[in-house]
Parts: structure tokens; C-alpha cells; sequence
């Protein structure tokens, strides 16, 4: 039987293309930080489970053959001293943009809950949109049956018609993902006014987005306004995925307004998951923390630890869901990849 490691070290093969291997090794990556952080799951110390993913996650990238930069980090709001927006990442070899989130719900992970996820986002150097001072923006996402059936600027209730008459079901029927926030009672209740069904919760942005991108999850499509970097973290998957996604800058304060205008960035343009990543040439992957709506969490067992994970090629389409077995015994994740 095939594993994931015999996989990987065919595509490494001299003389492969080195873009059908990346995808496979940034897998490894968030492995790290699943590994690391799951260790925290429920104990209600969200810094010191996100500095575990991180450490983890930034020691995995040095053994990658590629001259990454961070375009989406840890990030400003978190003052982060490593994987920050701008640094740069592994041993030489191909330029990429790369976008990180080590833990996707920090929260989730303190207090124990469904849907945490480490991720990456990749692609082609000067193809990722770089969302500069913006932390929110606006979101619908559909997946591919419902793409071009869409849009951002229309009615609620039009947009949920649309895409049950695209999946062929009702509207009573649709699942919507939405943001537990203060800021969505208006849509909160005009998805209810509609009559459909409403997944409701409190963090969780990029594995909302993949739900609905997703035809192997229950949720149907993603509304509401949530944070710019996962939103452009969730693009290449979606992207991979044929799914579609549209987006326009949301500022929540007066101070980001200023600054999001002052950056020269249009509140008014509507952005396609390919405005924010503009080529085929991207990569995705991610690994479960806790279990949720695509991915287990990890499971530990004894001297093992059972991962999670999806991956995508942008190029071709390709999703692979890899389940791992680690030894726990054999791996120190401060000092070799694994």
C-alpha cells in the first residue's frame, strides 16, 4: 500500500515537476502545526497553543525546497515575531507567495470546539492579493454548481433562490454558514426571513468557506462579513475547487476605513476568488485540529497520533485527503520534519 511519504519522495524524483510535489509538502507543514497545537486542545490558553502551531509550523518550513515569502501571517494584530507578513521561508528553490494561518480558530482550540484547522495558502510569486491594512471584508461563497448564479450586491433571498435552483433543492432546504457576530443580525435575519437553515458560528472563517465550497460538507453557501486574510487564505482552495467566491473590503472601525482608503484600495470593487489569487499555478493545504465539517482533528493514541488532511493543486484540481500515522517516539517537531 502506498503511503504518503512514498508519494511524496516519487514526486520528488529528479526530474518532476516541482509544482506536483509542493502541495504534498506543505501538508507536512500543517501537520506540524496540528500536532503541536491539538496538545492544547480545551485548555483554555489560546497564545500558547497558537505559539506551539507557529514554532512548529516555521521549523517544518525550513526544510522545504522553496524561497517563500509570507504575504498573510500571524499578522499585525497580533504583534507575531515569527511567520510574520513579509518573512521569509525555506531552504531555496522556487518563489511563492505564501499565506498562514497555523491555528484557523485560536478559540476553537482553547475552549475544545469543532472546526480548528491549521492552513496554508500558496502560489506563484506576485499573484496573491495583499490586503495591506484591511482586517475584514465581505464574503459569498457557493460552490461550483452555483458559481455565476451569484451576487454580492443582490437581495438575500434572490442570492439563496439562485443557488437552490442551482443544487436543485429548496431554499428551506440551503444550509448558510454565518459569522455568530453582532454585526450580521440584519443578515441573520433576512436568511430566516427567507426560510433557510442557518450554521451559526462564532469563529471558524476559512473552514466556513471550504464548507461551501465543498460539495462533501452540509453547508450549502457562506455569507457575511469576516476577515480579510482568511478570506484570501480560503481563495486558492476555492479557486482548486471550481467554486467561486465574491468579496469587497469591509472596514469595521474608522481607523481601518482611513487607513484601507489611504492604501489606495476600493471599497466599491467586488473581488472573484481570482482576484485575490491570480493564477492556476496555487496550493492548498490543511490539517485538522479538532474534527469538523471536512476534517478529523488529531487523535492521539498511545505512542501514535493520527492526522487529517486536505490538500489541493490549483493547476489541476486535484483534492487529496491524507489520512497520517506518527511515532510519536521518532519525531521531535523542534528539530526534524516529519
Amino acid at each position: 500500500m502506498t503511503n504518503n511519504q512514498d508519494i511524496l519522495d516519487i514526486s520528488l524524483q529528479e526530474g518532476s515537476d516541482p509544482e506536483l510535489s509542493l502541495s504534498l509538502m506543505f501538508t507536512r507543514v500543517t501537520e506540524a502545526a496540528a500536532l503541536a497545537s491539538a496538545r492544547w486542545l480545551g485548555r483554555g490558553e489560546k497564545e500558547k497553543a497558537d505559539g506551539a502551531a507557529v514554532k512548529a509550523m516555521r521549523m517544518a518550513f525550513k526544510h522545504l525546497p522553496i524561497s517563500g515569502q509570507v504575504i498573510i501571517g500571524e499578522g499585525e494584530k497580533d504583534n507575531a515575531p515569527q511567520l510574520y507578513n513579509g518573512e521569509k521561508l525555506g531552504s531555496g528553490g522556487q518563489e511563492i507567495d505564501i499565506a498562514v494561518d497555523p491555528i484557523e480558530g485560536t478559540n476553537l482550540v482553547a475552549f475544545g470546539k469543532d472546526n480548528a484547522l491549521a492552513v496554508i495558502s500558496a502560489c506563484e510569486k506576485g499573484k496573491m492579493f495583499n490586503p495591506g491594512p484591511s482586517f475584514y471584508m465581505e464574503k459569498l461563497v457557493v460552490p461550483q454548481a452555483a458559481a455565476g448564479k451569484v451576487d454580492i450586491e443582490a437581495p438575500v433571498a434572490d442570492n439563496l433562490k439562485n443557488v437552490a435552483k442551482a443544487l436543485d433543492k429548496k431554499v428551506e432546504e440551503l444550509v448558510v454558514f454565518v459569522l455568530d457576530k453582532p454585526r450580521h443580525h440584519q443578515l441573520i435575519s433576512d436568511i430566516r426571513k427567507a426560510g433557510a437553515l442557518i450554521h451559526l458560528r462564532r469563529d471558524g472563517d476559512v473552514a466556513g468557506a471550504l464548507a461551501a465550497a465543498s460539495m462533501r460538507s452540509s453547508v450549502d453557501i457562506l455569507m457575511g462579513s469576516g476577515g480579510t486574510p482568511e478570506g484570501v487564505l480560503a481563495a486558492a482552495p476555492i479557486r482548486a475547487m471550481g467554486a467561486h467566491m465574491q468579496a469587497r473590503l469591509n472596514p469595521q472601525s474608522p481607523e481601518e476605513m482611513r487607513a484601507v482608503l489611504e492604501g489606495g484600495y476600493d471599497l466599491s470593487q467586488v473581488l472573484s476568488e481570482k482576484d485575490l489569487i491570480q493564477t492556476d499555478s496555487c496550493w492548498f493545504a490543511a490539517t485538522g485540529i479538532s474534527s469538523g465539517e471536512l476534517l478529523n482533528g488529531v487523535r492521539f493514541e498511545g505512542h501514535r497520533a493520527i492526522t487529517h488532511s486536505m490538500t489541493m493543486r490549483g493547476k489541476t484540481g486535484t483534492t487529496r485527503y491524507i489520512e497520517t500515522v506518527l511515532n510519536l517516539e521518532r519525531i521531535d517537531l523542534n528539530q526534524q520534519p516529519i
